[in-house]
């Protein structure tokens, strides 16, 4: 047996079984090792084999001789370069490995949400917890919030949404703005990106810009129940255009903040395909444009009226129901909800029912809707408690139409107050019922505050008029007719209209008032 080592390096020890070692050269490190290792053919025991080692490390040179016992059934054994591997210090799973661990931990996902009924189509591409366990956190967490499996499956991206990274601190926000708790339901099924947001990048902006439109602190809250969406608006986008519109057509500044806060929804409009289309229609009808800012001030609801699918159609159905064209402006002043209710069924069924009681025409039905458009929304009960309570004052039923074609509003007063100034009428006054079919308007005056005070110094002066001269204009005019020689018949016989120009006047509480719900169910 022929042995050739070097000696040099002897740490660390190698023990190697394998005779010739193909010669490994590596550039930088110089490092070359050779291994001769032969025995006699009839050497069948198993014996020590010596290793011969050449190393060249950075220009050092050294030799390592190693022992190791191995017993082989060949006289030679050859190792290939491909068998040869660095060692490690921990075993590192391939990519292949760890992507095939992903799409299972995926699909158990998939199949725990489509055990409880949640369609995870969308759901592919999102970054999902790895576990059910996660998942189940969140759902929990959404029940929680009173979202049910059919919210989640509206909007199945929020299962993205981290508990503790995203839904906890924005509503957390939320919460300390003074969104109550009650609300958030129905908020995140509005607006469930919410969810996704930022506090400090995406909601606390939007919450400084409301304010910056006047909205009151105390009112944030308040717009943000309303209109959840506007927290996903890009602040120099649609909100600012359709502020400035308004403003532009006449709204006071100082009435903006009121108005956003009554209905928030004018943030998201878009000013060239529902704001200036809208108004523009209305100057179309008679309405001044300044008007039309007035009624946007008391009611800016009315900008969310459908266009063409109710507005356009209301006006036609007015038109259907002998409403003149001329009074289309004045209907619409008086009561701007005519426009964006179901308003030709109301019509059917007004009509049927007056003309059941007091025998209306249909021509006639127009005229009563031109004098008070709001009882396209009065109740029947109403209606029919006021006709009987005239003709047991003693009207035929011709003079109860004559009344209620001259002065529609006899059919909505309080019928305790009425009564009150009917006495007063018959006993104190003791004028003959057709004073009051000639002006069935007696009944919409304060009895206490106008009536009484007007009679009285009628009474004394012994003037001789009519109810219209009486107490159809203002305490000022009224003064002033005490002074005439002789009553004039115009002025005995005008009947108290609606102005336009007074809808025009500046608002005599224009500021930017606390907020307050207008009832659109006042005449029901």
């Amino acid at each position: 047996m022929k042995i050739r080592s070097c000696v040099g390096i002897t740490k660390p020890s190698l023990l190697l079984v394998h005779s010739e070692l193909p010669a490994l050269t590596f550039h930088k490190t110089k490092l070359t090792w050779t291994s001769t290792l032969r025995f006699p053919s009839n050497y069948e025991r198993t014996s020590g084999s010596v290793t011969r080692f050449h190393c060249s490390v950075a220009g050092r040179t050294g030799a390592s001789t190693s022992v190791s016992s191995s017993s082989s059934k060949s006289n030679t054994v050859h190792l290939s370069r491909k068998q040869v591997k660095p060692s490690s210090l921990y075993s590192r799973p391939s990519l292949s490995n760890m992507k095939k661990e992903r799409i299972a931990n995926r699909a158990k996902v998939y199949e725990f949400l489509r055990v409880l009924g949640i369609i995870p189509d969308e759901l592919d591409g999102l970054e999902l917890p790895v576990t059910v366990e996660v998942m189940q956190e969140r759902i929990d967490f959404l029940h929680k919030l009173g979202l049910t499996i059919e919210d989640i499956n509206n909007y199945p991206l929020v299962l993205g949404c981290s508990v503790k990274k995203n839904m906890i601190p924005v509503l957390d926000y939320l919460g300390k703005l003074g969104v109550r708790k009650s609300t958030f339901t129905e908020f995140l099924r509005r607006y469930p990106q919410v969810l996704h947001a930022s506090v400090v990048v995406d909601l606390a902006p939007v919450v400084k810009y409301l304010q910056g439109l006047d909205i009151k602190p105390n009112d944030i809250p308040r717009v943000l129940e309303k209109y959840p969406e506007v927290l996903g608006f890009k602040l120099e986008g649609t909100m600012s255009t359709s502020v400035a519109y308004l403003v532009g057509i006449g709204v006071s500044r100082r009435e903006v903040g009121g108005v956003l806060t009554k209905y928030p929804e004018i943030l998201g409009m878009r000013v060239g395909r529902v704001i200036k289309p809208f108004v523009e229609y209305l100057e179309g009808l008679g309405i001044p444009r300044l008007a039309i800012a007035r009624l946007i001030e008391k009611r800016p609801h009315i900008l969310g009226f459908g266009l063409e699918e109710r507005v356009k159609p209301n006006v036609a159905s007015l038109l259907e129901f002998n409403v003149r064209k001329a009074s289309l402006p004045s209907i619409v002043a008086q009561y701007p909800e005519i426009i964006g209710i179901d308003l030709k069924p109301k019509l059917l069924g007004q009509r049927s029912l007056i003309q059941s009681i007091i025998d209306l025409e249909p021509e006639d039905f127009g005229t009563v809707v031109e004098k008070m458009p709001q009882i396209v929304s009065l109740s029947n009960t109403s209606m029919v408690k006021h006709a009987d309570f005239l003709k047991g004052c003693g009207f035929s039923l011709q003079q109860v139409r004559s009344m209620v074609v001259e002065c529609p509003q006899i059919l909505a007063l309080n019928l305790d107050i009425m009564k009150l100034s009917f006495d007063y009428f018959q006993m104190e006054m003791q004028r003959p019922l057709d004073d009051l079919v000639a002006f069935p308007a007696f009944f919409t005056y304060g009895l206490e505050s106008t009536i009484k005070p007007r009679d009285n110094i009628v009474a004394k002066k012994g003037f001789k008029c009519s109810l219209s001269w009486l107490l159809n204009c203002s305490d000022e005019k009224f003064k002033e007719r005490l002074n005439y020689d002789t009553i004039e018949m115009e002025e005995m016989e005008k009947m108290p209209s609606f102005d336009m120009n007074s809808l025009m006047e500046p608002r005599s509480d224009e500021s930017d008032s606390d907020y307050e719900e207008d009832s659109d169910d006042e005449y029901a």
